[in-house]
């Protein structure tokens, strides 16, 4: 059975963001996704890996930056 792939719209859609934006994570090389014919298409696995991904990132800087808060008041 395939996987089934996501559009920009529909990408848009699932994670709550405007085209523009699925477009500029594009252009940055942030969003995984691959092109058919002049088409971009996501596959929803690859898509909520990249979730999960950037959710550690984000925690891990705001864990850091707790970090250094405590440090600099214990200074």
């Amino acid at each position: 059975m395939t996987e089934p792939t996501l559009t920009i719209k529909e990408l848009a859609k699932y994670l709550n963001v405007t085209e523009r934006t699925i477009y500029n994570l594009l252009e940055r090389g942030e969003l995984p996704g691959f092109k058919v014919g002049a088409n971009w298409r996501f596959r929803k696995e690859d898509i909520d890996e990249w979730i999960d991904q950037n959710m550690i990132k984000k925690g891990r800087k705001f864990l850091k930056s707790i970090k250094n808060s405590k440090e600099k008041s214990d200074q």
